[in-house]
């Protein structure tokens, strides 16, 4: 630590370890820890700088989400894209949360807890349009880490997807892939808490032993030892499903769309499956049975529905605190490792929500 100029408070310098993307990754194939790196060679001081005008925050990170979603921004799109990519050299970003050292902006003050978008170093500067991302945290009776999770991103994902485009009523059939991650979990708590019957997929027997006796779903199955997809839902479902949690895609989706009761909801979160394939993505097969079973399929992305975060909280917080409602967490220690947990999301490497912790509270 250095001291420049005038005053300490204002002149406080310290070394900023961040994880970097070198260079950008290939459409086709996993990403690599060695496709980024950690660096400690870059200073910042513990003061806004002019240059972030009015509107800027710095922020002390404290716990760093790993999501499926940052594989993509890893690669160069065109800027038309809904992705926006990362840039090589500097820090990758992604949702966290922290402590706000100095703002300028209206919204926060020294001292708060934020969640939001921020990069993956232990220090970042934030300014528009970032900032007006951060979510000041009201309530710290919960892990600040499940800021990242079940009170953060993944949790509203769950949340919307769920209550407000599948429209679950007590007694449905619920079927979750990727059931035991960050969203999943949440799904099918929300679905049990619904009254509905749930039956989830994972890669693994201990992720499938947590489905059913941890977060309470009615069944599940390693999709690893299941040589045929359609014959294992009809195991589960003999009558059908009513509500598809989309996590997956590919030979899954396929596999569901054969299965869908008529009138049956499809939410559509993500297809973690093809997020390495680039231009070899696999078709689906089966979308005429869209047609024949009324099925209605919706994809989503949970900034549309932030406006709703307040009702959100009033539901699950309670949840939380009577125990309703379980959360799993895979944490790594230091931002060191933050390279390995990101890239193991893509080998199901992690049990539960995938976190990075960068300073313990």
């Amino acid at each position: 630590m250095a001291i420049v100029g005038g005053s300490e408070e204002a002149a406080v310098v310290v070394r900023n370890k961040q994880v970097i993307l070198r260079e950008y990754v290939p459409a086709s194939g996993f990403p690599k820890e060695s496709d980024m790196c950690v660096t400690t060679t870059g200073t910042i001081k513990l003061k806004l700088p002019d240059q972030a005008g009015s509107d800027g925050v710095l922020v002390k990170n404290l716990y760093l989400s790993c999501d499926p979603s940052q594989r993509s921004r890893m690669t160069k799109y065109e800027p038309s894209t809904h992705f926006v990519s990362f840039q090589p050299g500097l820090p990758i970003r992604g949702y966290g949360v922290a402590e706000v050292l100095d703002s300028g902006h209206p919204n926060f003050e020294k001292g708060d807890l934020v969640w939001g978008i921020t990069g993956w170093e232990e220090y970042s500067v934030l300014t528009k349009p970032a900032a007006d991302t951060l979510t000041k945290i009201q309530h710290t009776d919960v892990p600040l880490s499940y800021y990242t999770g079940i009170l953060g991103m993944p949790g509203m994902t769950a949340y919307v997807g769920f209550y407000e485009i599948c429209s679950p009523k007590k007694g449905q059939y619920v079927f979750i892939s990727a059931a035991s991650g960050a969203v999943g979990q949440l799904v099918g708590q929300f679905a049990k808490l619904q009254g509905c019957y749930v039956v989830g997929s994972a890669g693994s027997k201990e992720k499938v032993d947590l489905l059913k006796n941890k977060f309470g779903f009615d069944d599940g199955f390693n999709y690893k030892e299941e040589p045929d997809l359609n014959a294992a839902l009809k195991k589960y479902f003999p009558e059908g499903i009513d509500i598809y949690w989309e996590n997956v895609g590919g030979k899954m989706l396929d596999a569901v769309l054969l299965n869908m009761k008529i009138g049956g909801r499809i939410a559509v979160c993500g297809m973690i499956s093809q997020y390495n394939l680039g231009g070899q993505a696999e078709g689906v097969h089966n979308l005429m049975y869209l047609v024949a079973k009324r099925v209605r399929v919706e994809g989503f992305l949970v900034p549309d529905y932030y406006h709703l975060y307040p009702k959100f909280l009033e539901l699950v917080l309670p949840y939380i605190k009577e125990g309703k409602i379980v959360y799993v967490e895979d944490k790594a220690q230091g931002l060191e490792s933050g390279p390995a947990a990101l890239v193991g999301l893509f080998t199901g490497r992690n049990v539960g929500k995938q976190v990075v912790v960068v300073a313990p509270e």
